[in-house]
């Protein structure tokens, strides 16, 4: 928001035509305004003291005041403020409601932390050696002296050769996602927008960085294609080449295909750019797009290489919220290691507009999609293997806000991993603070002094310069001053007002220094947004104020090739680098001033505490006190020894910020993680040096003295656990579902069946023309048969062409088990044999039907479960919601929540007898990742089922599965769903295949999305051209819909 510099302005206003009505009221005590006002003689200006000089601050509050004071009719005008001074109450008022209604919030979410905290820890209750407390959570020392102590100084990009890495004899395949903002390898239009700024240069200069590193073969950097018609062309090239850091020393052998490139991939509408906010709903499409790129990269690398495997990624590296929603799915379906990088977080930013009170939570949801960016943030918590963070503050002050994560629970388990003890199937992904880095290879620092140059020659001035420096240089009246240097989007948290106040108010820091701005790139100040341009207003007025024109510079335009030019600048004037905002994540524009030989200024909020405590080359300030930001310029700028020692101190450590060395480390935390390649494509040799990614497996006798547990799951708590399940020959539904009882089935799982059949009927799925999957949800199986049985007859009996009948496959997706469906199939007149294949359990088992029913009716397909087995916290898991179904019956004094034998080892079934007495699914998923259990919680069935599955399975993960396992192409497949769904229902509606929504079914799952943290629209695509409706469920109906689509010939 803007600054308080008009409220000056506006009191006097108020003084001059309320003189009277202060007189009267500072001779009372201090009196409600509100009193006043009914007693006729209201003040405004004693309100505005008493409301708004208080700290209170509002944009709109400012345009309407600019309104108001051009308005000559003094009686309009005073009629004006005091309608202000009202605003300003109400305001004031849901400002406060807002706090409070949040203060309430955070008390009972920590209670529930602290419960669910206290029975996640009953197991590992033990305290930690001294050694093990040692292990901090982070893992690289920020203590400057230490660091350097242990790393000594290496040159630039000599350091990149002489790495010996034992990578280097590896052909290393990384794959880095990042979604918005526009990404190209040169020329970066940064500040642009709000989405393109510094992660875009930041995931760039990664991308070219691991590309040039020993061992790393390719890497690529998947990010959105854009053709809209108000961008550049180059972001809608498909593929861009990074040009490698060191092109005339390129040591790394680099195939056909190797090196560093950023692949494009088509995903919403294709003339339109998105902004973050709006992209949610085509997460999936891009999924199943950047799926088919990795799949055929792998096979054309593996080839490259001469081996007979696909060169599969070592990891998939998500960057941002919606990224990491992406990673987590692709290293779900391709079963590699995900690694995160948040850049900065949905809970954190929430917290901040909460504290403003400007808008409540649903009104920041509503904008933000705030809701769907947290979850997604807990997605990567529950998928991540390793989390790379910035700052040991961006794990300690943001991250532990999460359900997900917890930096106590993550010791614990990270010390029982250690001792191969037993962590019952608990998980928490690994913080590593890796700093970003930065090519040095063309930084020359500035030893000389400007004033030499521009005396020697005054009138050859600039000849031979970069066009920036006259573009800065000519705002100034004396530009032999020391320049005071900030960078940064004219944005509210960047704090630039209270810089230019800082600088305004000190009179010997305005005669020994020029202060220089680059705040983006703008033409005119109307066509930036109103949140810039009210800072950028601001800024100009304070310039006006305090009379600083020729003191400070604020061009218009600079390119991104620029900025090294302006860091050069201020280092040849002997001047300072400041980063002033409230908060700063990380700080890169710190290590970029840094080698150029400037000393820094910062916040002390965030991320440059750790940089200054490596370099130590400036002062950390208190970005809300405009004093001590003045008092720090001052000295730096005042005291030439300290000015030296600073800049040496930041030169002699830049180094520790450098590309190779961050790619060093990466490549050390990614090379460690267990590759858990699928299981048809895995070698016999595993990295011995790879951590487990199973801790709940224990390898060790858990009665380890030294990790002794207090409370056993298997103890006391579980003493009800036998009177809940309810065994499958005893099992029974309601009458709705006709009685249908468990039967008994023949199937094979072995292996050798799999690869007995995968050259007969499975190649199936890849040579369909179109696969017909049915995901219609009911609480009765035999009317999703109906269902089935209709689409069925439709295709096989109306469809004229005989060679288009055959070329038609279908799949059953649905929460039921395939012991249920099997009990109603043949009563439905449906064989096995109609069908490719089954996905049952809400997507935790898969099933074939077998060609030879003597043998087996159906084959289960037994290199699913180990696909889907990361991080399935197994007994211990079931453990949990046992008593979590406990703790419910007991609450309501009556059985609401039984335990059902589903036969599977990868889904805990519950029966809900009234499903308005259960906690909404978003509850049960907090619930468990509080306790460090990764899991699907799915509400199935109208709400009267829970399945509980892996983290990684899911019916969408499934077909995406069925296309990385058996060839089946994504945009073939129809999926047939209706209104609602279970409460993975979002999951199938967008991607590369076409959905069919069948009005009028599954009406009856809707009200399990009622309570939801995000409402569906977010996540439902508006302009879906792959989504097409049935008006009607009958024969005609489908028939109709499925001409539509082309899978009728007549």
């Amino acid at each position: 928001m803007a600054g308080n510099d008009w409220i000056n302005s506006y009191l006097e206003a108020i003084l001059d035509v309320d003189t009277g009505g202060i007189n009267d009221n500072n001779n009372n005590n201090k009196s409600s305004s509100l009193l006043l006002r009914e007693r006729g003689r209201f003040s405004p200006a004693q309100y505005f003291v008493e409301e708004v000089i208080t700290g209170f601050n509002e944009t709109d509050l400012h345009r309407s005041w600019v309104r108001a004071s051009s308005i000559r009719n003094s009686e309009e005008r005073n009629t004006r403020l005091e309608n202000m001074c009202w605003r300003i109450w109400t305001l004031a008022r849901k400002k406060k409601q807002i706090e409070v209604e949040e203060s309430q919030r955070r008390t009972k979410r920590r209670l529930e932390r602290e419960n669910a905290h206290r029975e996640a820890t009953a197991d590992m209750s033990e305290d930690l050696s001294e050694g093990e407390k040692g292990d901090t959570v982070c893992d690289i020392s920020v203590r400057g002296d230490s660091v350097r102590g242990r790393m000594p100084r290496v040159s630039s990009i000599d350091m990149m050769a002489n790495l010996a890495s034992p990578h280097a004899d590896k052909k290393l395949y990384i794959v880095l996602v990042s979604l918005h903002g526009l990404i190209r390898g040169e020329n970066m239009e940064l500040g642009r927008d709000s989405d393109t700024g510094g992660q875009v240069k930041y995931v760039v200069e990664l991308a070219r960085a691991l590309g040039s590193t020993p061992g790393v073969y390719r890497v690529d950097l998947l990010t959105r294609q854009v053709l809209a018609p108000d961008v550049d062309w180059t972001y809608g090239e498909p593929t861009e080449m990074l040009n490698p850091l060191n092109p005339e020393n390129h040591f790394n052998e680099i195939g056909e295909s190797g090196g560093a490139y950023i692949v494009r991939i088509p995903f919403g509408p294709k003339d339109k750019y998105l902004s973050k906010e709006v992209l949610w709903p085509h997460i999936p499409e891009f999924v199943d797009g950047a799926l088919g790129h990795i799949l055929q990269m792998s096979k054309v690398l593996g080839k490259q290489i001469g081996s007979e495997k696909p060169l599969w990624p070592i990891a998939i590296h998500g960057h941002y919220a919606d990224a990491g929603n992406s990673a987590a799915l692709l290293s779900g379906v391709l079963n590699v290691p995900m690694v995160f990088t948040g850049h900065s977080l949905g809970r954190d930013k929430l917290e901040q507009l909460l504290k403003q009170g400007r808008q409540s939570r649903e009104e920041i949801n509503s904008t933000y999609k705030i809701m769907r960016r947290i979850e997604a943030e807990e997605i990567t918590l529950d998928v991540s293997e390793v989390i790379i963070t910035s700052t040991r503050q961006e794990i300690e002050e943001q991250w532990r806000l999460y359900d997900g994560f917890d930096p106590v629970l993550e010791r614990k388990l990270r010390a029982r991993i250690k001792r191969n003890v037993s962590c019952h199937g608990r998980f928490m992904p690994r913080m590593v603070v890796i700093p970003p880095g930065m090519e040095f290879r063309n930084i020359v620092s500035q030893d000389g002094d400007i004033d030499g140059e521009i005396e020697g020659n005054e009138d050859s001035y600039g000849a031979h310069d970069p066009p920036i420096w006259s573009e800065i240089m000519r705002f100034f009246t004396n530009p032999r001053k020391p320049m005071i240097l900030a960078l940064a989007r004219p944005d509210p948290k960047k704090n630039l007002i209270t810089l230019v106040k800082a600088f305004g108010e000190c009179r010997q820091l305005r005669e020994l220094a020029n202060l220089t701005l680059i705040m983006g790139n703008r033409d005119a100040i109307d066509d930036m947004s109103s949140t810039n341009s009210s800072v950028l207003l601001s800024i100009l007025k304070l310039i006006d104020k305090y009379d600083l024109y020729g003191q400070v510079a604020y061009p218009k335009h600079h390119k991104q090739s620029d900025v090294p030019d302006i860091y050069r600048l201020a280092a040849k004037t002997k001047g300072v680098f400041i980063n002033p905002a409230y908060i700063e994540p990380f700080g890169l524009t710190l290590i970029e001033a840094a080698a150029r030989g400037l000393p820094i200024v910062a916040t002390k909020n965030g991320g440059p505490v750790d940089i200054h405590r490596v370099l130590d080359n400036g002062v950390l300030v208190d970005p809300h006190d405009h004093q001590s930001i003045a008092d720090a310029l001052l000295k730096l700028v005042s005291e030439k020894q300290l000015w030296c020692r600073c800049r040496d101190h930041g030169l002699n450590n830049i180094h520790l910020f450098s590309w190779p060395e961050h790619c060093k480390t990466y490549l050390a935390r990614v090379t460690s993680c267990k590759q858990r390649q699928p299981k048809w494509q895995r070698s016999e040799t595993a990295n011995p040096d790879s951590e487990s990614d199973s801790p709940g497996g224990s390898l060790r006798d858990i009665h380890d003295l030294s990790l002794s547990l207090k409370i056993s799951l298997d103890g006391e708590k579980n003493e009800g656990i036998g009177s809940l399940v309810l065994k499958g020959q005893e099992m029974a539904t309601d009458s709705n579902t006709n009685q249908i009882k468990s039967a008994p089935l023949k199937l094979s799982s072995a292996n050798e069946s799999m690869e007995k059949q995968e050259n007969s009927r499975f190649p199936s799925l890849r040579t369909r023309k179109f696969i017909v999957v049915i995901a219609v949800d009911s609480d009765s199986v035999a009317d999703i048969l109906d269902i089935t049985k209709i689409i069925f007859e439709v295709i096989k009996t109306d469809n004229k062409d005989t060679a288009s009948q055959h070329s038609i496959g279908f799949i059953l997706s649905t929460s039921w088990s395939m012991s249920e469906i099997n009990c109603v199939l043949e009563k439905a007149g449906l064989k096995s044999s109609y069908f490719d294949a089954f996905i049952c359990n809400s997507g935790s088992e898969i099933y074939y039907p077998s060609p030879n029913s003597s043998e087996s009716q159906y084959i289960m397909d037994s290199d699913y479960h180990p696909h889907i087995d990361y991080r399935w916290g197994g007994e211990s898991l079931r453990n949990t919601l046992v008593r979590w179904a406990n703790s419910i019956n007991d609450k309501k004094k009556e059985p609401v929540i039984t335990e059902l034998d589903s036969g599977s080892s990868h889904c805990y079934e519950f029966r809900v007898r009234d499903p308005s007495l259960v906690p909404p699914f978003k509850e049960l998923r907090r619930l468990m990742r509080i306790q460090a259990l990764r899991c699907h919680a799915i509400y199935c069935k109208n709400g009267e089922r829970i399945n509980v599955i892996p983290i990684l399975a899911s019916r969408a993960q499934a077909l995406r599965y069925l296309y990385v396992r058996w060839g089946m192409e994504l945009s073939k497949v129809v999926v047939f769903m209706g209104e609602s769904g279970d409460s993975d229902y979002e999951g199938l509606l967008g991607g590369l295949h076409t959905s069919v929504i069948l009005k009028g079914l599954s009406i009856g799952s809707s009200k399990i999305h009622d309570n939801r943290s995000y409402p569906l629209e977010h996540v439902i695509p508006t302009d879906n051209t792959k989504s097409v409706e049935c008006d009607k469920c009958d024969r005609d109906g489908i028939k109709a819909t499925l001409g539509k689509l082309g899978l009728l010939k007549s």
